[in-house]
């Protein structure tokens, strides 16, 4: 182990020694190591992204695919989370705790949320995860070989955190590198959380590296399995096995660093993979052109997407009713309009509508006269509006920021939790209004 560490320290000094570089290739690296973790370690996850996705969005904050909108967020909340870690490894004087890590926890869930499970006796339920606090049920796995992997139970978890962090302030013989693969293992070991204990992990992990002046290393999606074999032997008792995986990395990513600091190419042998993932992002495949434009598609689409998201939002915002003298709310589409008064109205104007609806419909809905004494009367609205083109459609929200725009094909529905997450938005941004309102009233 030591000859790879010896590896390591070479390669840092000769870095070291090229710094600090020209602006431009400091920033073509810093782009790489930021969109390459992000990208992949969501992607060890589950998030669908692709990496040309991950850039559109992380780059250039937009979007282009048919994803859900908690992969989309999770996305742009773990890159916060990335550049914290960076800011807290430039603060020598600033401690690892258990708040830190439980705000990375928090940062990267977004929010909570509920998820499939099982109970103890084997029986399918639903149970809401929470986000920056520790686990309360057990989140032991099931192995490919069926056996059962337990991890550390809700009630020792809490002294386990602590002892981690006692362990990881305490310990000053070993190697940087071999401390931040410990500090990852161990805390997956522990797995605190109900979900993100890999990406956290991941994350602390670069914390430590960085601390040390040592790049950030990335756990490529395309090695996973490797990766896994690495923490199972781990598991066994050879945890040198995972902390030598490690060290290769980060001399993968110490030679990536030496490339930029030199001024010569960053770009991989699989990066044109990447470029022409982009480039087929732009162009219909098969797929995409099976389903085009027509009545009985739009017509799909306003019943299993339009209807349910118009009719959650009339139910959610009736919340606010009682504090305004007047709703309003009417359909309008192609040339003609239908005003409804409530839920059940939603089904016949919709049926009205799609007579004679081709490219378009809107839902406007307004509130007016605030009721509250000595507030001067003020109205709100939304506007949500959905257009049709020949293979998409294509949502917006406006007056909700960042005015939510959402493009899918038509065989790409909202599910539930997109459609539960919207409508929060829209009465999170009334509220927002009506208290801004308020203060400038008084």
């Amino acid at each position: 182990m030591n000859k790879i560490f010896d590896k390591i320290d070479v390669l840092q000094r000769q870095l070291h020694e090229l710094l600090p570089m020209k602006l431009e290739d400091q920033q073509r690296l810093n782009k790489k190591f930021r969109l390459e973790f992000n990208y992949n370690s969501n992607h060890l996850e589950g998030n669908t992204l692709t990496y040309g996705e991950t850039e559109l969005l992380l780059i250039f904050d937009d979007t282009n695919g048919s994803h859900t909108m908690r992969e989309y967020e999770e996305m742009k909340a773990h890159d916060v989370a990335y550049y914290l870690v960076e800011d807290w490894a430039k603060d020598n004087d600033r401690p690892l705790t258990e708040q830190s890590i439980k705000e990375l926890n928090e940062i990267i869930l977004v929010r909570p949320y509920w998820k499939d499970a099982i109970t103890p006796e084997g029986q399918a339920t639903r149970r809401q995860i929470k986000v920056g606090d520790y686990k309360e049920y057990p989140n032991s796995v099931r192995l490919q070989n069926g056996e059962i992997f337990n991890y550390t139970s809700p009630a020792d978890t809490p002294i386990k955190m602590q002892e981690l962090i006692d362990w990881y302030r305490q310990e000053k013989n070993m190697h940087p590198v071999e401390i931040a693969a410990l500090l990852h293992y161990k805390f997956v070991c522990i797995h605190p959380f109900d979900d993100g204990n890999g990406r956290v992990s991941r994350l602390l992990m670069n914390y430590v590296l960085l601390s040390n002046n040592l790049p950030p290393i990335i756990i490529k999606s395309e090695d996973k399995a490797n990766y896994l074999r690495a923490l199972h032997l781990a598991d066994i008792g050879a945890v040198d096995s995972f902390t030598e995986y490690i060290a290769q990395q980060v001399i993968w990513s110490l030679d990536i660093s030496l490339n930029a600091a030199k001024g010569e190419s960053i770009d991989e042998s699989n990066d044109w993979k990447k470029k022409l993932t982009i480039i087929k992002k732009e162009v219909p495949n098969s797929e995409e052109l099976k389903i085009q434009k027509s009545d009985q598609v739009v017509q799909q689409i306003i019943k299993n997407t339009v209807q349910p998201f118009i009719t959650l939002l009339m139910t959610e915002l009736s919340s606010f009713d009682d504090l305004f003298a007047i709703k309003q709310m009417y359909f309008q589409g192609s040339g003609s309009s239908y005003s409804i008064s409530n839920i059940d109205g939603i089904n016949e104007a919709l049926s009205v509508l799609i007579e004679n609806m081709k490219d378009y419909i809107v839902f406007h809905y307004s509130l007016q006269g605030f009721k509250k004494n000595g507030i001067k009367a003020f109205n709100v609205f939304i506007e949500v509006q959905w257009e049709f083109y020949q293979f998409t459609y294509k949502f917006s929200i406006k007056n909700v920021e960042p005015n939510i725009i959402s493009e899918k094909l038509y065989h790409k529905q909202f599910t539930t939790e997109e459609t539960q997450v919207l409508v929060n938005k829209c009465a999170e941004k009334l509220v927002e209004y009506i208290e801004l309102t308020i203060k400038n009233n008084i």
